[in-house]
């Protein structure tokens, strides 16, 4: 049975922050795990390349749209890289791959009697001279009266329509845009009610989709779908393949989403593989994002995916709420955001991992501060678990240059075995949060086991009771970074290292007999003053 991963596309017009990486983390910790456990994996994304934001920023700029996206998808690859992020394919929505299988997608759903034309009025802004793209169009939301762009309210989650907005204007001169009448494609989204209504209802079931997900998801179906436009006059993005109609583009909620399946068809042509093998019944289909993507991944994707006969709906909805920065909403117009480019310069990866991870945002918003940031690294990385593996080798290294043979205590072993079983069964449930705190805590005994033994008294006093006592912290050591490696794998691989292990599997595992040497401290301790920094840079920043 194949573990397939969709990762959610950023947009290319921007740098990554810290609220991409919350929401996207979750995508690397499944894939390394499941390959650990020897399952066969897809693991997908890439940059969202299409679209009006881009092509202004260019003009605004002076450059090309594709000079803007090239930048910014370089940009991710490596800030993805530099946090350990194991995407099997990572591509973007510019490629002809992309453009042909969106068209092809488009084609089928026409064929198949869920694509048909409609007149419609659009926002037309004459200073401009443009149709209005959804989401430069600004006003109030009609359902909840907040500030809203036309195509979707972040205050109360609703899908809009830029007709719907209240005093609306354009984002990009300001003036009241005209209404105007064209021509588009309407996707029959309400075809699907009942589909969906049974997708949502088995989710229930088995727990597998995030609350806030099937929440969502049921009030959009509680409403009843509305069928929505499936084109749009857009400046740059997949031409609609139909004669007459190439001038304009396939509406970024379909082409965008059926990016999991163009990439799937990319990553087997480079590697002589059968992408099928992921789209077929009994696939486990994680779809991992922020909240506000919600809707394309629970409604929109399941519909495209059953309007095409594909196999292999979404079974797995990871949906993490907000990230706030220092108890404020996350804006980068405001530039109140951690950058990643940043970020990931100046600070261990793993911290950044395992921040987002035991504060992350799987039921409630949580928030990011500098102070928690730098004392969770100082005392759980540092203090805890670093300190355990750097006392425990320092010790061998010193005192017997090899590990020692000593008789492992059975209920340790019994605790590691359970250990395996409930970690593995959060992560696949996407309780990265409570897996992690789980492990952390069997950290901590291991820290309480090592000062109660007292090795450093044994050694001269009993040598047969320290060789076991350090035979047992091995054996948790050892463990300890196979259950830690989808978390903190740059750690795990510096230990298996020094360990001399081949490799990191998701089973219980014993080493006797390996030299000790070279031990040096997993991770340095950060400075608390740099939490004063780091704010007053914020504030900079924002200003």
């Amino acid at each position: 049975m194949g573990v397939f991963i969709g990762g959610a596309w950023p947009y290319a017009n921007g740098s990554l922050h810290l609220g991409h990486i919350a929401s996207l983390l979750p995508g690397d910790i499944l894939a390394r795990y499941f390959r650990m456990k020897d399952e066969e994996v897809l693991y997908v994304s890439g940059s969202d390349c299409n679209g009006t934001p881009i092509a202004i920023k260019a003009k605004q700029e002076g450059v090309t749209p594709k000079a803007i996206s090239d930048h910014f998808h370089k940009e991710f690859k490596e800030c993805f890289l530099k946090l350990g992020f194991t995407y099997d394919c990572y591509t973007r929505t510019d490629t002809v791959n992309h453009h042909k299988t969106v068209q092809g997608i488009f084609l089928t759903l026409l064929e198949n009697g869920y694509l048909y034309k409609k007149e419609i009025e659009q926002t037309y802004c004459d200073s401009c001279e443009l149709f209005l793209p959804d989401r430069y169009v600004e006003g109030k939301c009609p359902h909840c009266g907040q500030s809203a762009r036309g195509d979707q309210c972040d205050a109360c989650s609703n899908i809009l329509d830029p007709i719907e907005l209240l005093g609306k204007s354009c984002k990009l001169c300001g003036k009241t845009p005209s209404i105007k009448k064209t021509e588009h494609f309407y996707f029959a989204l309400s075809s699907f009610q009942s589909m969906l209504e049974r997708l949502v209802k088995q989710a229930k079931i088995s727990g597998k989709w995030r609350h806030n997900a099937i929440q969502l998801t049921e009030r959009y179906l509680n409403e009843g779908l509305q069928d929505r436009a499936a084109s749009r006059d857009l400046i740059n993005g997949v031409s609609i393949p139909v004669k007459g109609y190439e001038e304009k583009k396939v509406y970024v909620w379909i082409e965008a989403v059926s990016g999991y399946y163009s990439a799937s068809k990319q990553w087997p042509a480079e590697h002589d593989q059968n992408e099928n093998n992921f789209w077929k019944e009994g696939t486990k289909a994680y779809y991992v994002h922020g909240k506000d993507n919600i809707p394309f991944h629970t409604i929109i994707w399941p519909a495209i995916i059953s309007g095409t006969e594909l196999k292999g709906l979404p079974t797995h909805i990871i949906s993490n709420e907000y990230l706030t920065v220092e108890k404020k909403k996350l804006s980068t117009s405001r530039n109140w955001a951690v950058w990643i480019p940043d970020i990931v310069e100046r600070y261990d990866p793993d911290s950044i991992r395992y921040f987002l991870t035991i504060n992350a945002p799987e039921n409630r918003d949580t928030d990011f501060s500098w102070k928690e940031f730098i004392y969770s690294h100082n005392s759980e990385l540092l203090g805890a678990y670093g300190n355990f593996i750097n006392r425990t080798l320092k010790f061998i290294e010193k005192n017997y240059h090899t590990i020692p043979k000593g008789t492992i205590d059975e209920e340790i072993k019994a605790s590691i075995i359970e250990l395996y079983d409930r970690t593995g069964k959060n992560i696949e449930a996407g309780h990265f949060k409570q897996a992690l705190e789980e492990i952390f805590t069997f950290v901590r005994y291991a820290n309480k086991y090592f000062d109660e033994r007292e090795p450093w008294k044994d050694i001269k006093i009993n040598p047969e009771s320290c060789k076991n006592t350090i035979s047992n912290c091995v054996l948790i050591i050892t463990n300890l970074i196979q259950l830690l490696s989808p978390f903190l794998p740059f750690s795990s691989e510096e230990v298996k290292k020094l360990l001399g292990l081949k490799e990191l599997k998701w089973q219980f595992i014993q080493l006797e007999n390996a030299q000790i040497t070279n031990v040096n401290p997993l991770f340095e301790r950060i400075d608390v003053k740099q939490i004063e920094e780091e704010l007053a840079k914020l504030n900079q920043a924002a200003k």
